[in-house]
């Protein structure tokens, strides 16, 4: 099992949106994101700061998204 890799919340936003999410609205620094099947998520993007390992984890889990895949997914850019 790959080690959970530092992912700033740009680049987080950005892999979201590259598999379907969608801003919906901001509040103050964190960004919510809808996708179709009417999933939500929240984003915390504070300055050029790297998400904590304990958020991310959590993310991972709403979004049922393994280490493997973030790891994929982070590689593939567009």
């Amino acid at each position: 099992m790959p080690k959970l890799p530092n992912v700033k919340g740009k680049q987080l936003l950005k892999i979201l949106q590259r598999i379907g999410y969608a801003l919906d609205h901001t509040q103050g620094s964190h960004h919510v994101l809808r996708h179709s099947n009417g999933k939500k998520i929240t984003i915390p993007i504070h300055r050029n700061k790297e998400i904590p390992k304990g958020t991310l984890l959590g993310i991972l889990t709403d979004l049922d998204i393994s280490k493997e895949e973030l790891v994929i997914l982070l590689k593939k850019k567009k």
